[in-house]
């Protein structure tokens, strides 16, 4: 009964020790609408944080005033250099306009231990703004058109955009 005792107070032993060395790095921050009417509702904005030589992300959204909280990522107990993060918005409810310029916001230390804040708040507009072209980019990504081949009706085939994008493999080991 005595050693059971023993094991027991030495594994708590272990685990508060694991605990007390890691400590959690709170980033909060703000974003700003550059046309919304005062306040408007910012909540729901997604915005995303990576750290330097970091694997993990971490993902906050703000509450309607605007403000965002979250941990800062690591991949283990001890980060190198938390204040080497940068913050983006990734969107929100609705359509946002992030200016590339404005995009990725540094992250600064505060006089608090283990807080951290974005150097300036993130910019965003609502419409598209007068000076910049708001036009959708190409990813690269393929259009969504079918090839539609004139068949004549009377041959009975269902419309050819059923079935010529698709290339069966056949007899290929």
């Amino acid at each position: 009964m005595g050693i059971n005792q023993v094991l027991v107070a030495l594994f708590f032993t272990l685990a508060l020790a694991n605990a007390e060395s890691y400590t959690s790095h709170v980033l909060k921050g703000s974003v700003v609408c550059l046309d919304c009417p005062r306040r408007s509702d910012l909540s729901g904005i997604q915005v995303l944080v990576k750290c330097n030589k970091v694997k993990k992300l971490a993902m906050a959204y703000t509450e309607e005033d605007g403000t965002f909280e979250t941990n800062l990522p690591s991949d283990s107990p001890k980060t190198s250099d938390p204040s080497n993060c940068i913050a983006k918005i990734m969107g929100g409810p609705h359509q946002l306009y992030v200016a590339t310029k404005n995009s990725l916001v540094p992250v600064a230390k505060t006089e608090e231990s283990g807080r951290f804040t974005t150097s300036k708040p993130l910019n965003f507009y609502r419409s598209c703004p007068v000076e910049g072209k708001c036009g959708g980019k190409d990813m690269g990504f393929g259009s969504g058109k079918t090839v539609d081949l004139p068949l004549p009706g009377e041959w009975g085939f269902p419309p050819t955009s059923y079935y010529v994008p698709y290339i069966p493999i056949i007899g290929i080991p």
